[in-house]
């Protein structure tokens, strides 16, 4: 089947290459009109959840009581204070058009609040607070858009603060970091393309497969957010992630491609080889990566169902423009494709060796003189690498993700440092009666409710029908261990006899977040597992060798989870990386991590075993099969993860903390699994498990002879001939 797509795409290259620059052009016009076409916000929340519920009780009758944007106010000359300012902001104040908003209080109209609670305690700064009629984020964005340059006033520093501010921000910052990981990534990946094929041409082909699949992901992201809700969040990941799977499954086609010319095929045969055995690994590392996104959608929040759905239309956007547009670039360049070569330096030019004396050769029979001893080894030390996970804190997102610079976030630390009262923090009881709301009892609960470790203040403020409102005021940071035990011993208070109560407020929804995470990614994890395990089948008709995929995988991603407690909560590095360090770790980091770095795993484990498998057909010795299929894969494995790394590490420069938490992670995961996992616990496991790597029942071992998706026998592997044209390839021997 893949060989035929080859013979298909090469032999129609003309229309297939016109299409594409057409589709490219479409994309950059058309797709990059997505980023003013998501209307879902950032979902992160469970629509189930407790917080969720009582926020839709809230948008009723009985009203929200909260403060989605919070203004504040400090003099350009140092020493004023609100009395010789004030004026001004209150003129500014009472002209903001009211559009939109549910109620704006300040010093001068307080409402609720005593009116010194708007002032710090050196009388120097005030705060307006605004509460919209929308609840929905993007709509509070779009209402504060109309209504922000309305708030300036002469001579005053003005910055703003609360969910509204926040949202909008990180919406502002999105568009600019992924400019910016492009504008560093692009020409990095340049250079390293060319170092590794030591050929202009031949890298000049995974970049152009890359950007036509990078700008196509805004056609499919745009189409997306036509049927369904798309999370404004999703941009940052789908965009970087289609351009790095898309050089990664151009480098196994073209890496393959030369590798048949090398050995005397010519270049239809070439290419119809390459498409026929690198296609195949293609389509099913394809089909792994979509899997690990498909587990997405068993989460209810609309950031990880979306971020689920785009991403695995990506992926498959990945998968065919890299198995149709390039076999049509490879019939293009033929023999041309080491045109352009880059010269090594005199002193690095050597006489190719055998392959049995490559350097990783070497390794994988190191490793596998002793493979249980060298097995234990290295499950110990991935083991110890993920050890600092079991003392993490779990977050959501919140100010804290922007930089330190960032108006919302320098709104949060002033409030929490300069006044007595924090306008931020606040959470909500909804209290639910069968009949009238009991006013008396209502009273009697609140009573109660201050009496909880860290509320600051409990009190009624309203009622309709058979629903009542508490405000509740608090004083822990709303991501600490203290804030997660309030809200558990604010649930769990008595509530009024013959009622029910509901909590939310940004604690209350960082707990049901967290707890419905924990609850859902072990039925994640095991639908990923299953899925591969039987994807895994279909390409190699064993039955050990998917279950020792899954476990070294997990390995892993284990590993880079509790490198990312020591450097995000502990703040190791923080420094080098550039963040305020918050003492959490966010809950949605390890469902995304999950997803990728599982799927990339797989992606290198399947083509490193699919050499395997070739060498053990030819020779049937499982210790050299495995040896030379390290040693052949090792270098494009390498190259592959390097380039996915410099990709991803894009993420690194992000100015978002959960974008930059996501970029270290992937870099870790990626890294540990294409070097420690992949070059050494793979073959050593693989040596424990000899010729049984291979064993399937009779039964299934019939039925994947008749059915599995094997390699065809008209495109045997070419002869382990060493390319002259090519001294980088020493390089990794």
């Amino acid at each position: 089947m893949f060989a035929a797509i080859g013979k298909i795409t090469a032999r129609r290259r003309k229309w297939v290459v016109i299409a594409a620059v057409v589709f490219t052009l479409f994309a950059g016009v058309w797709g990059t009109g997505v980023f003013g076409s998501f209307t879902g916000g950032a979902g992160f929340d469970d629509p189930a959840s407790e917080s969720v519920r009582a926020d839709k009780v809230l948008d009723g009758p009985l009203g929200r009581e909260s403060n989605d944007l919070i203004v504040l106010y400090e003099s350009k000359e140092k020493g004023r204070t609100v009395d010789e300012f004030g004026d001004a902001v209150r003129t500014v104040l009472d002209g903001v058009p009211r559009a939109g908003i549910e109620r704006l209080d300040s010093y001068w109209h307080p409402g609720a609040q005593d009116k010194s609670a708007y002032v710090s305690k050196d009388r120097q700064q005030t705060y307006a607070t605004v509460q919209f009629t929308s609840d929905n984020d993007q709509e509070q964005v779009e209402a504060l858009a109309k209504i922000k340059d309305d708030f300036a006033a002469d001579g005053v520093t003005v910055r703003y603060g609360g969910v509204a501010a926040m949202t909008e921000q990180v919406n502002s910052l999105t568009g600019s970091d992924i400019a910016r990981a492009e504008m560093l990534s692009v020409p990095v990946l340049l250079v390293l393309l060319v170092l590794i094929f030591r050929s202009a041409i031949a890298a000049l082909l995974p970049l152009a497969v890359g950007t036509f699949v990078a700008l196509g992901s805004f056609v499919v992201l745009r189409v997306l957010t036509m049927v369904t809700e798309i999370s404004s969040t999703v941009i940052n990941v789908i965009t970087i992630l289609g351009l790095g799977l898309a050089i990664d499954y151009a480098l196994f086609l073209v890496n393959r491609f030369r590798e048949e010319l090398h050995a005397g095929a010519d270049v239809d045969t070439a290419v119809h080889r390459a498409t026929a055995t690198a296609g195949r690994t293609v389509a099913f590392s394809g089909l792994a990566v979509a899997i690990s996104f498909a587990g997405l959608v068993f989460f209810p929040s609309r950031f990880l169902s979306s971020m689920g759905y785009a991403a695995v239309a990506v992926v498959a956007f990945a998968v065919v423009g890299s198995l149709t547009l390039l076999p049509a670039l490879l019939r293009y360049t033929g023999h041309r494709i080491d045109k352009w070569r880059i010269p090594l330096p005199r002193g690095r030019r050597r006489a190719a060796r055998p392959e049995t004396e490559g350097r990783w050769y070497r390794t994988a029979h190191a490793v596998m003189r002793k493979p249980l001893v060298s097995s234990l080894a290295i499950v110990a030390v991935l083991v110890g690498l993920g050890a600092p996970l079991l003392g993490v804190n779990w977050a959501r997102p919140g100010e804290w993700v922007l930089p330190s610079d960032a108006d919302a976030k320098v709104v949060s630390k002033t409030l929490a440092s300069d006044f007595d009262t924090n306008p931020g923090q606040i959470m909500t009881s909804v209290v639910r009666f069968d009949g009238p709301a009991d006013r008396a009892e209502v009273a009697s609960y609140a009573e109660r409710l201050a009496d909880v470790d860290g509320i600051a203040s409990a009190t009624p403020t309203g009622f309709a029908g058979d629903d009542a409102r508490v405000t509740l005021r608090y004083t822990p940071d709303p991501m600490s261990n203290a804030a997660e035990d309030m809200v558990g011993e604010v649930r769990a208070t008595s509530p009024p006899q013959g009622a029910e109560t509901l909590v939310t407020g940004m604690p209350a929804s960082r707990v049901d977040i967290v707890g419905m995470i924990g609850e859902r990614l072990p039925w994640m994890a095991l639908f990923v597992a299953v899925v591969s395990f039987l994807v895994l089948f279909l390409a190699f008709g064993s039955l050990l060798l998917p279950l020792k995929s899954v476990v070294l995988n997990l390995l892993s991603l284990l590993a880079a989870f509790g490198a990312i407690k020591w450097i995000f909560q502990d703040g190791h590095l923080s420094g080098l990386l550039g963040f305020e360090p918050i003492g959490a770790v966010d809950a949605n980091f390890p469902v995304l991590v999950v997803a990728i770095a599982f799927g990339l795993a797989m992606d290198y484990e399947v083509f490193l075993l699919s050499r395997v498998r070739e060498e053990w057909e030819v020779s049937g010795d499982p210790v050299e099969s495995v040896a030379l299929g390290v040693q052949r894969t090792a270098k494009i494995i390498t190259s592959a993860a390097l380039l996915l790394v410099v990709v991803v590490g894009g993420f690194m420069t992000s100015s978002i903390l959960f974008m930059k938490m996501i970029g270290v992670g992937l870099v870790i995961a990626v890294l540990v699994d294409a070097t420690i996992v992949r070059g050494l616990l793979v073959p050593a496991t693989m040596a424990l498990l000899g010729e049984r790597a291979w064993w399937a029942p009779a039964p299934l071992a019939r039925w994947w002879a008749r059915y599995g998706f094997r390699e065809s026998s008209e495109t045997p592997p070419p002869p382990p001939a060493p390319e002259p044209a090519t001294p980088r390839a020493e390089a990794v021997r």
